[in-house]
């Protein structure tokens, strides 16, 4: 059945806060195996400092007790909105395995690389081990070693870290690079800036270049430039950059540079307007002329985009994506001079996510419908088991979805999930991390503040949930508030919700947000 589905796409409406204003040739070499050799400096923290070690919000410390081996260990010190995450950078060779392992005691430690793979473990009351193996890319030549904790789960301790293989010569290094110079803006749109600086030199060779914004690090780069999306418009920025070895260490910062952002061109391209929910599929739809007539809505969100079989897109897996009843409404918001954000997923049904068997694959099914519209923007309403909570399929759509934006230009996409009465659950933070991860540039991180289970105050839980959001995408993005509120869109249930929590008109009249 699905009438949970439908319940929703008929009674949901859509309130976005913001815009996003933020092959090898010839042979083919096979992995080689890394001899055992532990390339990590400092592994098990007993210089009695954390260095080359780097920890986020300086929730790193060394202590002596509780310890696996020697006499100090890594103390993460996790907050409501931090996890402690500890790095180190090795350079590595390429086409290469390593072996990662690592000791550690407290409730949710992950071990892992960067951009790679990844393990984790529960709540051990005594030192646990981790273990985790991954193979270079062809071409690389360092590795970001991390581990850290879970957010308000308490300290957690770490000792005895190891990556076996051969290293790059980046073990003993212990030379900064030189700063980086000639910082400046290269271009600018009322969302990104574009940088480019010279190049840094070193004893051993430059790895990265990290670009700050005051002391937030917004990402970092191989070469020497790069664009800073995501940005407010109309807003003022400094800019500045640092180089890094793959010893981890890193310059001192270049000359800084101020831009600010072209102001927005408003108008029906933006997202700062109610986009509500228009289903084709069941019962009796209002005509979305009239709606806008007498409403001034503009946008539509048209639900549900789901696989028709073999990773091909169709409306609720059934009807056609041309030529039916959606393209006539679609048609007919048009005609009016609005748009419409087709949502691909849902609670139910079969979802091109889970189904299609690759990113590219799922990118090519976006496509599909990226073209047949001509569309502005796509939403991924990222739910359930198969999706939401399936940390592979999440990775699967937020990889899809940078694919079919760099190749839109101008596209925007937003991606829609579940949340408790205080922010994202467990996978709502995942899937915001795997979005800084694989820099996925997602425009909007939408909400769904329902279903909490019979909460009562719909009100307040839903500013409580849309704080709890704004606090996560700061501490992963390094955002200020301004910008995470432009990243952010609600996405509630009007009437009664699945779990009987009411949601009226006057809920909103009287405490207007």
């Amino acid at each position: 059945m699905r009438i949970t589905q439908l319940r929703r796409s008929r009674h949901r409406f859509l309130a976005l806060l913001g815009t996003a204003a933020l092959a090898l040739a010839g042979a083919v070499a096979l992995p080689g195996t890394a001899q055992a050799a532990n390339i990590l400096t400092n592994p098990g923290f007993e210089t009695g400092s954390l260095s080359p070690w780097s920890c986020s919000g300086n929730l790193g410390s060394i202590v002596s007790s509780p310890v696996h081996g020697g006499a100090k260990a890594l103390a993460g010190a996790v907050s409501s909105s931090d996890n402690a995450q500890c790095t180190q950078t090795v350079s590595v060779q390429p086409n290469t395995t390593y072996s990662l392992k690592g000791w550690v005691r407290g409730s949710y430690v992950y071990l892992g690389v960067d951009g790679g793979a990844s393990t984790w473990t529960t709540s051990p009351s005594a030192y646990s081990q981790l273990s985790v193996s991954f193979t270079t890319g062809a071409s690389q030549t360092s590795a970001k070693i991390y581990v850290h904790g879970w957010y308000a789960q308490g300290t957690y301790y770490a000792d005895d870290i190891s990556l076996d293989g051969p290293g790059g010569g980046g073990g003993s290094d212990t030379q900064a690079p030189t700063a980086p110079t000639g910082l400046t803006s290269t271009g600018k749109t009322s969302s990104s800036v574009s940088l480019s600086w010279a190049a840094s030199s070193d004893n051993v060779g430059v790895t990265a270049y990290d670009i700050y914004s005051g002391s937030n690090q917004l990402l970092s780069v191989s070469g020497t430039s790069a664009t800073v999306s995501g940005l407010s418009a109309g807003t003022a920025y400094t800019f500045t950059v640092k180089a890094r070895d793959a010893a981890g260490n890193t310059s001192g910062a270049s000359n800084s540079v101020s831009v600010t952002t072209n102001s927005g061109s408003g108008g029906g391209t933006g997202f700062k307007q109610a986009a509500p929910y228009l289903y084709e599929g069941w019962g009796d739809p209002p005509n979305p002329a009239t709606v806008m007539n007498a409403t001034g809505v503009k946008w539509f969100t048209m639900a549900f985009v789901l696989d028709s079989g073999g990773c091909t897109p169709s409306w609720d897996s059934s009807r056609p994506l041309t030529g039916g009843v959606d393209q006539s409404a679609i048609n007919q918001i048009r005609s009016a001079g609005g748009d419409i954000v087709p949502s691909f997923g849902g609670w139910q049904g079969s979802k091109l996510g889970a189904n299609c068997s690759s990113a590219s694959a799922l990118a090519g099914a976006l496509q599909k419908v990226i073209d047949a519209y001509g569309l502005k923007a796509i939403d991924m309403d990222i739910e359930n088991t198969d999706e939401f909570e399936n940390e592979a399929v999440q990775a699967k759509i937020l990889t899809a979805l940078k694919t079919v934006k760099a190749n839109n230009p101008g596209l925007k996409t937003i991606v829609t999930f579940g949340t408790s009465t205080t922010g994202p659950t467990y996978y709502g933070n995942r899937l915001i991390e795997q979005a800084q991860s694989l820099n996925a540039n997602i425009d909007v991180f939408t909400i769904m503040p329902f279903d909490f289970g019979g909460g009562s105050d719909m009100y307040g839980n839903t500013v409580n949930a849309a704080e709890g959001l704004k606090a996560k995408l700061k501490s992963t993005f390094g955002w200020d508030d301004a910008t995470a509120y432009s990243h952010i869109g609600i996405s509630g249930m009007n009437g009664l919700s699945d779990q009987q929590e009411t949601t009226t008109p006057a809920i909103w009249t009287h405490n207007p947000l």
